[in-house]
């Protein structure tokens, strides 16, 4: 095979999967540009379209396979119309930020319908005879399927980009998202618009799903596999514009298909380098701002610190009594070493790297996406630490700490200077470049990790972090993590109760201000994200060693989902309340997981209702009662009529 040749099937093979993408992106993109929704779920609709359309092709028989590209797209879109009339659109008005944790929570919820439905065993979805085969061209053989792919995908674009800016629907909705109230002022229920716009996104994954499984398997895991990748994309060519995203998935398609072939090395590292360096340089992407949109930054970060309704003294003396009860469990006869040596020891390792997360989200208003990073980085630090350093715990807990905090100081340095949803996202994309670089790594362990590492108490030797048991085989390993969890908590609270802790607080609630009276907002910002990255590293440390050891899995972005769960769950902006939200999250888990196997959805449900319904978290939900009683027929005042006074003075 000549170089020509070989040049020209990877470059259509690039075209194929990037064509994929662009179905997939341009949804994505057009539900940012017109409604500054960032869908997380997206993905599944990919996924749910495929499946979708794998039953209606087994159902229908020959020529199943047209029927399923026709039907179940208008499925999905029906199933998309109704996650933006019952979830999204209460969320209108909020920070978009919020529609991403939103739709995290719908993550969970779809994979499990879609494992309970369609269970977890691969299916193959046979292409159909139409579309078999091989065409020669120019005497170059390659699969119709593929020249299908490209022309369907290229067809769908075009006539999406047309009724964008050739219709009346285009013109309503490239007006509603300029000015949404304007539309509504003029007669028209822009709103009805945005379930359209909402569903025909979902339309357009769900086709990428269906042409896509004629090429592979359809998996459960196939809507996780694309998310990160179109985000690559929306990212690369621009949030909300679809020239960008037609563009910058044929890009990124034929990218990753020339890296694999040419350097497997960069595979899966080059697209996030690429990704960082545009939001480094040109945050707008490479087509400047959109061509619809204004991606207005909505409502501010509803944290709990202001709905708490419990005094400092009572709070204090809940706080020691809880501590009191941890440090007591151990020693209660008859109760089994597991909930104590795994789930409790679990829960604490969580809440201290949820604790991490609210210093920088409830507190200075930075949403990392990417901050399992820190986690990851510090558990790696901690186990290589101790098999080529020393292998004392407190020294390789200390390593790892300060690893993770050199990391933040890079990461933060970097991406702090871009803000709201782009430092998600590039903070996503570091965390993601560093999951891909363990693979590579021989040293780290790639694929397989690192397991089999022995800490001691002593320095250089002493007895194994196992070895020591009290009553009932409870390891003292326990009395090492209850210790750093609160020494971090009240560390946590002393910052926050300093001047320092005073002006994040500022920069959160307006950082303009902050700055023109004298602050360096970046300064503060990122000496925060030190201080956090330093905590998640001592919870990754942690971990590690109570699992035995550090695998990729680690770093993977739905361990960020998760902590973000239990601190908006819990309630941000308290410290205490994403700890709180730790131990209901994995509690709820352990009770769910003897109930069901579907425990993902049911937590997944459980998180859009908070956010939905409390965005304060359980920490606000006395306050949240106490008004409603008061607003029974004699009941004392009206909380909101109270607010209104006090903003009105």
């Amino acid at each position: 095979m000549s170089a020509a040749t070989t040049l020209l099937e990877q470059v259509l093979n690039g075209l194929t999967i990037g064509m994929v993408y662009v179905l997939l992106a341009a949804g994505l993109s057009i539900i940012f540009g017109v409604m500054d929704v960032i869908n997380f779920a997206h993905g599944e609709f990919f996924a749910l379209g495929a499946y979708v359309g794998l039953s209606v092709a087994l159902a229908t028989g020959s020529g199943g396979f047209w029927v399923a590209l026709l039907v179940a797209p208008l499925l999905v879109g029906l199933v998309g119309a109704g996650v933006e009339r019952f979830t999204i659109r209460p969320l209108y008005g909020r920070n978009p930020l919020y529609h991403i944790l939103l739709t995290f929570g719908l993550v969970l919820i779809f994979k499990d319908v879609i494992t309970l439905i369609w269970g977890q065993q691969p299916y193959q979805f046979a292409k159909p005879p139409l579309l078999s085969g091989t065409v020669t061209l120019f005497g170059f053989d390659y699969a119709l399927y593929s020249y299908f792919v490209i022309g369907i995908g290229a067809l769908i674009a075009l006539g999406t980009w047309l009724a964008l800016t050739r219709t009346r629907y285009g013109l309503v909705i490239r007006a509603g998202s300029m000015d949404r109230d304007m539309v509504r002022y003029l007669g028209i229920d822009i709103d009805r618009y945005y379930t359209i716009v909402f569903a025909f996104g979902a339309m357009l994954a769900a086709v990428g799903g269906v042409v896509l499984a004629g090429r592979q398997n359809v998996a459960p895991g196939m809507g996780n596999a694309v998310i990160i990748p179109a985000f690559i994309v929306v990212v690369l060519g621009g949030l909300g514009s679809f020239r960008g995203a037609v563009v910058g998935g044929l890009l990124i398609g034929v990218i990753q298909t020339f890296v694999r072939s040419q350097f497997p090395f960069l595979e899966g590292l080059a697209v996030f380098l690429l990704m960082i360096a545009v939001l480094l340089l040109r945050p707008q992407g490479l087509f400047g701002n959109p061509e619809w949109g204004t991606g207005g930054e909505g409502g501010d970060l509803l944290t709990a610190g202001d709905a708490d309704v419990f005094d400092s003294a009572l709070k204090r003396r809940i706080g020691v009594g809880l501590v009191g009860v941890l440090a007591v469990t151990p020693l209660l006869i008859g109760l089994p070493s597991y909930y104590v040596n795994t789930l409790v020891v679990n829960i604490l390792i969580w809440a201290l790297f949820a604790l991490s997360l609210d210093f920088v989200m409830g507190y200075a208003g930075l949403v990392s996406l990417g901050h399992v990073l820190f986690y990851g980085v510090g558990a790696y630090a901690t186990v290589l630490a101790v098999m080529h350093l020393v292998p004392s715990l407190f020294v390789a807990l200390a390593v790892g700490i300060a690893v993770s905090a050199v990391i933040a100081w890079v990461v933060g340095y970097l991406s702090i200077r871009v803000s709201g949803v782009y430092f998600s996202m590039i903070t996503l994309a570091f965390a993601e470049l560093f999951f891909s670089a363990v693979f590579k790594l021989e040293w780290a362990g790639s694929s397989d990790g690192l397991f089999g590492f022995d800490p001691v108490y002593g320095l250089f030797a002493g007895p194994s972090v196992g070895s020591i048991e009290l009553v009932g085989g409870v390891s003292v390993f326990y009395y090492v993590v209850l210790a750093a969890v609160v020494g971090s908590y009240l560390l946590a609270r002393q910052v926050m109760r300093a001047p320092f802790g005073s002006v994040l607080q500022a920069i959160r609630e307006s950082e303009l201000r902050t700055g023109f009276i004298g602050y360096d907002v970046t300064v503060y910002k990122r000496r925060a994200f030190v201080v956090s990255g330093g905590l998640a590293g001592l919870a990754g440390g942690l971990a590690a060693v109570q699992t035995g050891g550090v695998s990729p899995e680690f770093l993977a972005w739905i361990r960020s989902g998760e902590v973000i769960v239990m601190t908006i769950l819990g309630g941000m902006g308290t410290l205490y309340g994403p700890m709180l939200g730790a131990g209901v999250y994995l509690v709820s888990k352990e009770l769910l997981l003897g109930i069901t196997e579907q425990w993902q959805g049911v937590l997944g449900l459980i998180f859009v209702l908070f956010v939905i319904f409390v965005p304060r978290g359980l920490v606000s939900l006395p306050g949240l009662l106490a008004g409603r009683f008061d607003r029974s027929p004699g009941g004392g005042t009206d909380v909101l009529a109270e607010e209104e006074t006090e903003v009105t003075d």
